[in-house]
């Protein structure tokens, strides 16, 4: 063996034990990333009124579905309407958008989510909090609650109530998280590590 490498090897060790490395303390706790997760996944909405996106966490704090609302497998998002005051209901996009959470719950990569936590970015409507309490999601964290005042939100709170499902508001920590991709240098990143 190299007598060089060795002297280099033993030089490295010794400066480690002296410097005490710590952890970075600027990470997203885990309903900061999760709720992120859910912004994110709002980001593949085509809709143009609301970008809504869902994440869905297990016990283990593993993402078990993720969703956004957009119409359904093999309806052109350019086909269907996207308008909401419309003359006619057929051309309005309420009876064809699949919300965020139906869309969470459905694209499941798990067999079930039966005790499970959804992050969502509006307060679900009535028909998705029929879905959430079928599939067994015990809690919703959601981050704005402006519609709560419309009946279907009212009528939401009052099921998720009578069957036991925990809702609360999320207030983040951080006014912003920001992702760029420009300018990553990931080589002179793990060089320091």
């Amino acid at each position: 063996m190299d007598i060089n490498l060795i002297e280099n090897t033993e030089k490295l060790s010794l400066e480690s034990k002296d410097k005490k490395i710590t952890k970075r303390e600027d990470y997203l706790d885990w309903r900061e990333y999760f709720m992120a997760t859910a912004f994110l996944a709002a980001k593949r909405s085509k809709d143009p009124s609301y970008q809504v996106g869902a994440c869905i966490v297990n016990k283990e704090n593993k993402i078990v579905g993720v969703g956004y609302n957009g119409m359904p497998i093999g309806c052109s998002d350019d086909e269907f309407p996207w308008g909401k005051n419309t003359t006619s209901k057929l051309d309005s996009k309420f009876l064809y958008v699949c919300h965020a959470e139906m869309n969470a719950i459905l694209n499941k990569n798990s067999s079930d989510v039966k005790d499970c936590t959804i992050y969502v970015g509006l307060f679900p409507c009535n028909e998705c909090a029929k879905i959430i309490i079928q599939s067994g999601i015990t809690e919703v964290i959601y981050f704005s609650d402006e519609k709560g005042h419309k009946p279907k939100y009212i009528a939401s709170k009052k099921m998720f109530d009578a069957a036991g499902v925990k809702y609360w508001q999320y207030i983040p920590k951080n006014n912003k998280i920001e992702i760029t991709f420009s300018g990553a240098d990931w080589q002179n990143t793990s060089s320091s590590n």
